[in-house]
């Protein structure tokens, strides 16, 4: 799932709900775990791209569990559209520690920028740390572009030939160059992931956020719930039986409604 209200992200990015969160409390992750949170990113990256549009922020803080706990994907401020297949974009941005070297290099870049964040939340779900982490950010960026990719002892080899492939310095030999996700959704270490059973919810996610529904707010900061909506810039409708039926469903599936409710 894709949402892109920043309130609402707001709101999801405290306590339970954010990955980063349960990385922080339990500094790593299984294999199988980290595999169906990887799956349901690189799912949410393959529909952006199918979009001509690559993300370019991904990280632990940015990836959100709903209710049901699947991932959600949120903060949208650093996309860039109307991106092609062949197209190449220059802007330098990002998070320094998922950075892909051609960034770094400030040379053009494609959609594969992506698929090495991919690979560098996976690295932190299993190992704790981004790759080359280094609280020296100088240090950390030569270790981006410079250093051979570390992996310690204990993993298994499918996960290990994904990392390397994924944290290609080359982005033109970066697993997902050539089909892009489908080049992910075919990697070994996926085997055990149906496709279609991910895209339709049908996998049960590894860790429950036990609530009652999308609207208990039980892991929710009471410093949030607290706050005043803001009102929309755009015209509000007047408030009736349907529309108060209807907003129990503002944030079910993706966040954009069209615009003959009134709302931007």
């Amino acid at each position: 799932m894709i949402v892109s209200v920043s309130s609402w992200s707001k709101w999801f990015s405290v306590f339970t709900l954010q990955l980063f969160y349960h990385l922080q409390r339990e500094r790593c992750f299984s294999e199988p775990r980290a595999r169906f949170y990887a799956a349901e990113v690189a799912s949410a990256i393959g529909y952006l791209h199918s979009l001509n549009i690559v993300y370019r922020d991904l990280k632990p803080e940015n990836i959100l569990l709903d209710w049901q706990g699947h991932v959600v994907l949120t903060d949208f401020g650093l996309c860039k559209e109307g991106i092609e297949p062949e197209e190449t974009t220059t802007t330098f941005c990002g998070t320094p520690e998922y950075l892909a070297p051609e960034v770094l290099r400030k040379e053009p870049y494609d959609r594969t920028v992506d698929w090495w964040c991919l690979g560098a939340v996976l690295y932190e779900m299993l190992y704790s740390l981004p790759p080359f982490y280094n609280r020296d950010i100088s240090e950390m960026y030569d270790g981006i572009l410079h250093k051979s990719l570390y992996l310690p002892p204990g993993k298994s080899e499918a996960v290990c030939h994904l990392l390397y492939g994924l944290l290609q310095k080359d982005q033109r030999r970066r697993i997902g160059a050539i089909a892009d996700f489908l080049e992910i959704k075919n990697h070994v270490f996926f085997a055990p992931i149906n496709w279609d059973d991910l895209y339709h919810k049908r996998i049960t996610p590894p860790y429950n956020p036990n609530v009652r529904g999308p609207s208990d707010l039980q892991h929710i900061d009471p410093e949030f719930t607290r706050e005043m909506v803001p009102n929309s810039v755009g015209r509000t409708p007047e408030p009736t039986a349907s529309l108060a039926a209807s907003s129990s469903n503002a944030f079910n599936g993706f966040s954009y409604i069209s615009g003959e409710d009134g709302f931007l």
